[in-house]
Order: structure tokens, then sequence, then C-alpha cells
């Protein structure tokens, strides 16, 4: 429900009200700064950052530390915006992403350009989580039991999805703390074994290359444009920026932005904590050798491997709560909004059942959807992160022109642009490369 202290002018009439106290966004608006900062970590922390190694064996030294500095500036900016953006309207709260863009676009045309690349960020990275939670499993049990018999890993799919049938029905935001706490805790946790140990590694002496992966100049070409789109993917968590700052109580006195910017801030600095150790000591101890998840590159020792890929499947289990949430909201909006469907239990229950199990469908289905990162990073997460902000920000702040925020989010804007158009060109050459090598007996 909405907080007792917040003097806002409401304009919305009682159903709307009702509504709104039940849908999953904007049902609880208590939530602490610190809040902000571990639903902030969960978003951005995932599946992409165990890939970064490999996007460094694809860019190189030079191009893959300029492309990892400048993709946490440019982020960090971006988000900066979005907290000043959700509340930029006296007596109005931007709750939904969507709802910003309808603001700068009009009515259709904003829904029209948020709705679908939000959906799909959603979506694709829910299904990623899946098949990553699966394959960290059936690692963790090939580890510890390496003389057992080989289960598939759709089997480990399905186990790994089972605890989303019980946590999905969590109502809100806030009720999914403890989960986005404990998944937080974990990206920081494997995060330094994975870098922690390849520092073990590279201190062993190991002859090591840093050559280009390809083996021609044209196949370097497209691992380059893939690992723009995984370093993309991992710094993406924009979508659901407006949706975590909703849950924060505000008033004129102490606006949300204050406690909200406070936890980003914390967030980002664990996101660089996370990231860059990873990025570069990986990549140092292993080269172009190294594999497209970080942790199937380590061996030794047994113990921490192990563990890691437990961390690992703790983690994503709260990635995939945070990407799902507003997912619910927006369809549980349209069915009792558009389709006039009572707000009830069942239709809750029916809602996040069904969302569910079609995600995990999808992860048994296509088990190497995970080569789409890049194709995703660059077409879907880029422009909601990188470069979607900085259009909103020109058509309503209207910033001085030629001044610095005028060239800071042109300059955004073209980076993100190059991305959206060139590194899903990468993403799809990845996919058909595992798609020809996979065996679905694996």
């Amino acid at each position: 429900m909405a907080h007792d202290n917040e003097k806002e002018i409401d304009t919305r009439t009682e159903e709307d009200k009702a509504i709104d106290a039940w849908l999953p966004i904007t049902s609880d608006r208590n939530a602490k700064w610190w809040y902000s900062t571990f639903h902030n970590v969960t978003a951005m922390v995932g599946a992409g950052v165990l890939s970064l190694p490999y996007a460094m064996s694809e860019m190189g030294w030079g191009p893959g530390v300029i492309v990892m500095l400048m993709s946490w500036a440019i982020t960090f900016y971006t988000i900066w915006q979005m907290v000043e953006m959700h509340e930029m309207v006296p007596g109005k709260r931007f709750d939904r992403y969507h709802e910003l863009g309808q603001h700068a676009f009009g009515e259709k045309l904003g829904l029209w350009v948020v709705v679908p690349q939000q959906i799909v960020v959603d979506v694709s990275s829910c299904i990623i989580y899946i098949i990553t939670g699966g394959k960290s499993l059936k690692k963790f049990h090939e580890t510890v039991c390496p003389d057992c018999q080989p289960i598939k890993l759709t089997y480990f799919i399905i186990i790994f999805s089972s605890v989303h049938f019980v946590l999905s029905h969590l109502p809100n935001f806030n009720s999914i703390s403890f989960v986005s706490l404990a998944a937080a805790v974990m990206s920081l946790t494997y995060s330094t074994v994975a870098w922690a140990t390849s520092l073990g590694r590279g201190i062993e002496g190991r002859v090591v290359s840093y050559e280009l992966r390809g083996e021609k100049t044209s196949d370097n070409v497209f691992m380059f444009l893939s690992a723009l789109g995984d370093v993309a993917f991992a710094y993406a968590g924009h979508n659901v920026v407006l949706e975590i700052q909703a849950t924060i109580p505000s008033t004129p006195e102490k606006p949300s932005k204050g406690p909200m910017w406070k936890g980003v801030w914390v967030a980002y600095i664990i996101v660089a904590i996370c990231y860059l150790p990873v990025a570069f000591l990986g990549y140092w101890a292993f080269g172009n050798q190294v594999e497209d998840n970080i942790l199937l590159s380590l061996e030794k020792p047994m113990w921490l491997v192990a563990a890691a890929n437990m961390f690992v499947v703790v983690h994503v289990i709260g990635s995939y709560q945070v990407f799902a949430m507003p997912m619910f909201d927006m369809i549980e909006t349209y069915a009792v909004k558009s389709i006039k469907l009572k707000p009830s239990t069942f239709l809750r229950f029916t809602v996040r059942t069904t969302y569910v199990a079609l995600t995990l469908f999808v992860g048994m289905t296509i088990p190497f959807f995970g080569g789409l990162m890049g194709f995703f990073g660059g077409f879907a997460l880029a422009p909601t992160s990188y470069y979607l902000p900085c259009i909103i920000w020109l058509i309503i702040v209207k910033p001085k022109r030629f001044g610095f925020s005028w060239w800071m989010n042109w300059f955004c804007i073209i980076v993100g642009v190059l991305l959206t158009v060139l590194s899903p060109i990468g993403g799809m050459w990845t996919l058909i490369k595992q798609a020809k090598n996979y065996r679905f007996y694996q």
C-alpha cells in the first residue's frame, strides 16, 4: 500500500487505488535504501559476469578494457538519469519504465517504444537464467561426483525451475527482498572465487596466449561484435530501475531519489568489484583458452569450484525473480485493467505459474539459448540501458544545446545505437555455431 506519509496529489479513482494496492510494483512502498542496492546488484550481476573473460578474449586487451570501463561509465550515467526522472512531474511517480516512455513519446507511441523492448529483456533474461542455473547444477554434480552416471542438462533445468514455481507467488518486490539479498551476496562471493582462483592459476607460470580466438579475420570480427553484446548484456539492468524505485516511500520533503541514489552508488561499486577483476584476471590467467563460463575453466580446488557453482545457482534464482516481477506486473495490469478480470489469488496463481512454465519450456527446448546473450545484449538490453534514458532526457529535460549534458547524451546514444546495430550480427553468428555443435543428449 502507499506509504502513510506520502503527501503527493493523488488523482486516482478508488478503483484505481484498489488495483494499485494489489499490483506487485505499487502494492508496497516501504523499501529502505539498501533494498535498492541488492535489487540492482541482483538485476545487473548475473549470467553475464561469468562470460566477461571470454568476451575479453574475443576483443583483446586494448579494446576489451576500453569497452568494459566505458560501459560501466555510460550505464552509471543513464541509471542516474532514470532515478532523477522518476518524480520529475510534481504529484506523479513514473513507477514503470513504459509510463516514463509514455510521458516522453505520448500515450500510444510510448507503449510501443518501451513495452516490446522490456518484454524481450525480461523474458530472455529469465530464460537465460534458467539455463545458467541448470548448467551450474550440472557442473556441481559433475564436480562432486565425477564417477556418477551423467544426467542430461534438461533434468537440471527442470530441477532449477521447480524453485520458481514456489517463489514466483511472492506478491511484490519487497517480499522477494530476502531472495534478492541472498543473490547479491552470492554474486559478490562467486565473483571473488572466480577472480581469486584465476589469479592463483596465473601465478603458476603457465604459457598463455592473448592472440584473438578466431582462425580467420572474419571470425574475429564476428566474435568482437558478439563480445560487445555480451558486455551490454552484463551491464544492462535498467529495465527494472523505475520499478525498484517505486517501492521506496516518497514525500515532497524527502523524495525517493535520495535513498534510491544512495543504493545505486553502492550497487555500482559492487558491480565494479565483481566485473572488472573477473574480466581482467580471468583473461590474464587463461588467455584465449578461457571457457565462455569462467567457472568451467576452473578445475581446482574442486570443493571451491563446486561451491562457486552453487553460489551461481542461488544468485540466478534471485535474478530470475527480479526480472520476472515486472512481467508479472505487466500481465496482471493488462488482465485487470484491459480485460477487466477481478484481482484475485487465482488470477495471480494462473499468470505466474504459466509464465514460469513457458520460460522453462523454452529453456528445455533451446538449452543453447544462452548463446543469444550477445544478440539480446545489443538488440534489446542496449537500448533500455545505454541510450533510451538519454533520448527521454533530451525530450523532457531539454538540456542546453552543445552543453556538457547535451554532448554526453548524444555520445551515449551513438555508442548505444552502434551496439544495437552491430552486436546482434555477432550474436546470431555465435548462436548458429553453437546450434550446429550442440548435442541434445548432453
